[in-house]
């Protein structure tokens, strides 16, 4: 079972996401992934990059394309039995540059390491219709 300092720590952790890219400070990016982390954009038109180096290049090959802002809550945090892994969700609201918005659901599996809790996988699944697509 996850302690109270390790649910702070990974809620941090995600918190920090969008502080390092709104800042452009990519070259910290290993503050927030693990070095083989596995980041899925593939269902918001991207690729599933494998490793910081390829998550880093990705953002800089956007450029301008980026969030001015990425704004994350919700966030639930699951255990798993060896208590070095957990699964998170969380929310996520992008502000664009043209004053856009977009939702997305963010599914990460952190594990901790030698340095903290990192994220070492993240699925980014669009938000385009209310209630899961219910009509």
């Amino acid at each position: 079972m996850l302690s109270a300092d390790d649910k702070w720590a990974i809620g941090e952790t995600l918190a920090l996401h969008g502080h390092l890219f709104d800042e452009g400070e990519l070259d910290r990016l290993s503050e927030l992934f693990t070095d083989d982390v596995v980041y899925d954009v593939s269902e918001i038109g991207g690729d599933v990059l494998v490793g910081v180096d390829a998550v880093r290049a990705a953002a800089l090959e956007l450029g301008a394309g980026n969030p001015l802002a990425h704004l994350v809550t919700n966030v639930v945090i699951t255990g798993s039995p060896d208590d070095d892994t957990a699964t998170v969700r969380s929310k996520g609201l992008a502000v664009l540059a043209d004053r856009g918005c977009g939702t997305a659901t963010y599914v990460d599996t952190v594990r901790r390491g030698p340095k903290g809790w990192r994220i070492a996988h993240r699925r980014i699944l669009p938000r385009r219709v209310p209630l899961g697509g219910l009509t």
